[in-house]
């Protein structure tokens, strides 16, 4: 009996492990961005000094690939709580929605604002918020002989099969400058990170 179809992700195939490569973002969220600390005073950095904090967390994605631009629908949650119930309160958040190429160069980015709503007497709230991001189909696209190399087949005892493509310096530029993030997080103040990183 013979059974026909196309290899799934992570199947093994004739030749090797089969991997589908979508032109769609991964998304993530910068160290030391995930969370912020509000004081009062402002420029005290005392735990009593404590306000408001909050996190981003639910991080979520949509992606369309079907046409020339690759449109990514960021969405999160911002949890937030404050050190003291009181009267109601809103409290604004800026945050970024940023495009990386090849893990190091920004491409695009965007701020944006949350806010949460404190009920009276309450010191927990949260906030949905969401984001997008554009990116050109074609740069997200692999050359084709760059493609051609990672797919073609392989036999064992071939000196190609004991060779990863990867290793080859150009194989491995042209597969990170086609490999895009869009990364989320608080638009922060240096003082901010600062304390977020060293804390």
């Amino acid at each position: 009996m013979a059974a026909g179809g196309c290899s799934r992700t992570g199947e093994i195939a004739e030749g090797g492990i089969t991997a589908v490569r979508s032109a769609c973002p991964h998304i993530g969220v910068p160290a030391g961005t995930g969370d912020v600390t509000l004081f009062n005073p402002a420029n005290s950095r005392e735990a009593s000094a404590i306000d408001v904090t909050a996190a981003l967390t639910n991080l979520q994605s949509t992606c369309d690939e079907t046409g020339a631009q690759v449109l990514s629908t960021v969405s999160f949650d911002v949890l937030a709580r404050r050190a003291q119930p009181g009267a109601a309160r809103d409290v604004t958040f800026p945050y970024f929605v940023t495009v990386v190429r090849g893990g190091t160069s920004v491409t695009a980015k965007r701020i944006g604002q949350v806010t949460v709503h404190f009920a009276e007497g309450q010191i927990r709230a949260q906030a949905h918020a969401q984001g997008s991001a554009n990116i050109d189909r074609s740069a997200a696209t692999l050359p084709e002989e760059v493609r051609r190399r990672l797919t073609e087949k392989r036999k064992a005892g071939d000196q190609a099969a004991a060779m990863d493509p990867l290793a080859d310096p150009s194989v491995r530029s042209a597969v990170l400058a086609s490999t895009f993030e869009v990364l989320v997080g608080f638009q922060l103040t240096e003082d901010q990170l600062k304390y977020n990183v060293t804390r």
